[in-house]
């Protein structure tokens, strides 16, 4: 009697560069900040929302700062932060995202660094350097901001801005105070 061979079928792997085919991940920072209605319910609402997001992972979220307002001076204060992800999403995916919450969180634009129920800005995504009409990476004046640079290096220390070269601190530390006073909020 012949011996009964079981055939056995290999089971192929994974193909040549399936590495390739995962989503890459890639750090980004979002900054978000509000002075109508309840800025602090709308900056916690802003964080919860891209939570939410099945693409995007919030790693950090900083401490929320009571902030001098710049360029349109005759308004509010603001509270501002900035919150860290990890995400598969690109740039442009990131920036769509950021404006459907704002859109969702009542966002209405009537003047250029005006009062708003909520700002989301892309500061960064990776080390990406772009200059497009509808974005710019780094945040273009990301620089020059105290109110961005204070909470990004509570969360973003050592990030280093791909074309000024220098880290989240230093630049924090280069910046300014007078005009743009940032001060750690406290929920009264």
């Amino acid at each position: 009697m012949p011996l009964d061979r079981t055939r056995r079928e290999r089971i192929p792997g994974p193909p040549a560069g399936a590495e390739e085919l995962k989503p890459r991940l890639r750090r980004a920072a979002v900054g978000f900040g509000s002075n109508q209605g309840d800025p602090a319910a709308a900056c916690l609402r802003a964080v919860a929302r891209f939570r939410e997001e099945p693409d995007v992972k919030v790693v950090a979220v900083s401490s929320l700062y009571r902030t001098e307002p710049v360029g349109f001076t005759e308004q509010d204060w603001f509270l501002n932060g900035v919150m860290l992800l990890e995400t598969s999403l690109d740039a442009g995916a990131l920036l769509e995202l950021a404006q459907r919450i704002e859109q969702e969180l009542g966002r209405v634009r009537r003047q250029r660094w005006g009062p708003r129920t909520i700002d989301l800005d892309l500061l960064f995504c990776g080390d990406e350097v772009l200059d497009l009409p509808e974005l710019t990476l780094p945040h273009p004046r990301l620089h020059e901001r105290r109110f961005v640079l204070v909470p990004l290096a509570e969360v973003a220390p050592d990030w280093k801005h791909p074309v000024l070269g220098k880290s989240v601190s230093d630049l924090a530390g280069e910046v300014p105070v007078d005009g743009q006073q940032v001060r750690l909020w406290k929920r009264t």
